[in-house]
């Protein structure tokens, strides 16, 4: 036997050169994912199907990341996208891709996401559930703001960078949240309220946040500062209430950490309604100003009823609501279950749940503050037996002890909402291997122009031998 062993060669790429590549798939941000030797591309831009040219500007150890120069082979599904500041913004990112395709693609996010991290040889998985009208959609912006000179400038940062980019008509937040945010930045600018440097950590006013309902058309604006409170409070109260009528309240959030996340722990109505009132189907929803609530009212709709197809209630199980926020799931299945639990870790948040509960004549429902990964395993230890467990986790996906938790208690059905493919397909391969089937995956596009996809997989336990 020969002493020379066979190893593979390795290509080495480096920053500036020029390649020609085919591109073969999606990547989860929205960018074009091709094979360059065998060294994994990814092209901002490219479109799967497409032979591009493009040179690298990142090397890591494993991957490459290139600048689109040129398309050899177009794809038929290329569009133009509508947004004036599509390219710097980085809010969309799929606005250059005929919808049909993008909804193809999403499923193949989700699908790809569970064959990478899971057993599975066959995925039981739908077809993209889509919008009917994919613009003016978000009901809520939260807008950072910079002074540059006497100017005021606001919008979204730039993909991987701290420059600002004007979004103030942007093409996928509902009319109002744009009027609102755009006459805001006016009326901060024209009162010369002092603007917050992230860097010298001082200054006032660090972002501005609309969130509009859909249903009754009035916005809730909220002013995050540094600052507990600021010299001009009741003038620039007095302004947005002659300029925008449909605001209908100004809350004041204060943030005085040096932090990226937008919210303080505590806020202060400075005029108004405290909370903001939004239907879903025949539900009533009650929202504080820190208060999650799903971005795309029309869409989920759609995305309940597929919960509630998944939980397949007859009106005799306990369900536990995990991630609950104001108890939008909960309540939405509260109609078809004997009882239902939901915790959530925001106060504020608990707090809209029972009252929302009370607003919809709903005495089945309980809600408590505290983390589903903390909770449920107590519930579980004294005794509880849920029939029907929900979770809607951040993009981090579930703790392990609430993984543990269903485990171990082996909940007959579990209804998993994930806004992230990766953690959703890892997840599920731990369940997978303590005892469910996956039994249905369903796509959802709730966000259209983006490479985000929602996911409802229902898993159910499998009967023991």
């Amino acid at each position: 036997m020969s002493t020379t062993k066979q190893r593979k060669t390795t290509i080495h790429l480096r920053e500036g050169q020029v390649i020609e590549l085919p591109i073969r798939r999606l990547g989860i941000n929205g960018e074009g994912v091709g094979f360059y030797q065998k060294q994994v591309v990814f092209v901002d831009g490219a479109i799967p199907g497409e032979e591009v040219v493009a040179r690298i500007t990142q090397i890591d150890r494993k991957f490459a990341k290139a600048r689109l120069l040129k398309i050899k082979k177009r794809s038929a599904y290329r569009v133009k996208p509508p947004c004036p500041v599509y390219q710097e913004c980085g809010g969309c990112q799929l606005q250059h891709i005929d919808r049909r395709l993008q909804l193809r693609l999403k499923r193949e996010l989700v699908e790809e996401a569970f064959a990478r991290y899971t057993r599975l040889t066959e995925i039981p998985i739908e077809k993209t559930v889509s919008m009917d009208e994919p613009w003016a959609y978000r009901n809520k912006a939260q807008l950072p703001l910079r002074r540059i000179g006497s100017r005021v400038a606001m919008g979204m940062f730039s993909a991987r960078s701290h420059r600002l980019v004007d979004v103030s008509g942007c093409l996928v937040q509902h009319p109002l949240v744009n009027e609102t945010l755009h006459t805001a930045r006016e009326v901060v600018e024209q009162l010369k309220i002092s603007i917050y440097d992230e860097r010298k950590h001082n200054g006032v006013l660090r972002h501005l946040v609309a969130r509009v309902s859909f249903a009754a058309e009035e916005v809730q604006l909220v002013i995050v500062t540094r600052t507990e409170s600021f010299p001009e409070e009741n003038e620039f109260v007095e302004k947005i209430r002659a300029r925008l009528p449909r605001v209908k309240s100004v809350i004041l959030n204060h943030n005085p950490n040096k932090t990226s996340l937008v919210f303080g722990e505590h806020s202060r109505l400075l005029w108004g309604k405290e909370k903001l009132a939004e239907k879903l189907g025949d539900l009533t929803y009650l929202l504080s100003a820190r208060a999650f609530f799903q971005l795309n009212p029309v869409q989920t709709v759609k995305l309940y009823e597929e919960v509630r197809k998944a939980a397949r209630l007859t009106g005799k199980e306990t369900v536990v609501d995990a991630y609950c926020g104001v108890g939008t799931i909960g309540l939405w299945l509260a109609r078809d279950a004997k009882r239902v639990i939901g915790m959530d870790t925001v106060p504020e948040a608990i707090a809209d749940a029972r009252e929302n509960a009370a607003l919809n004549g709903i005495k089945h429902a309980e809600f408590y503050v505290g983390e589903a990964e903390v909770l449920l395993p107590r519930w579980v230890e004294e005794g509880l037996k849920p029939d029907v467990v929900v979770a809607d986790p951040p993009r981090t996906g579930l703790g392990q002890p609430l993984i543990d938790a269903l485990l171990k208690v082996k909940v007959p059905r579990f209804v998993y909402v994930s806004c992230n493919p990766s953690t959703l397909a890892k997840d599920c391969d731990q369940l997978l291997e303590g005892g469910y089937r996956l039994q249905r995956v369903v796509p959802l596009d709730m966000f259209p122009q983006t490479a985000h996809v929602e996911t409802v997989c229902e898993l159910v336990r499998k009967p023991q031998s």
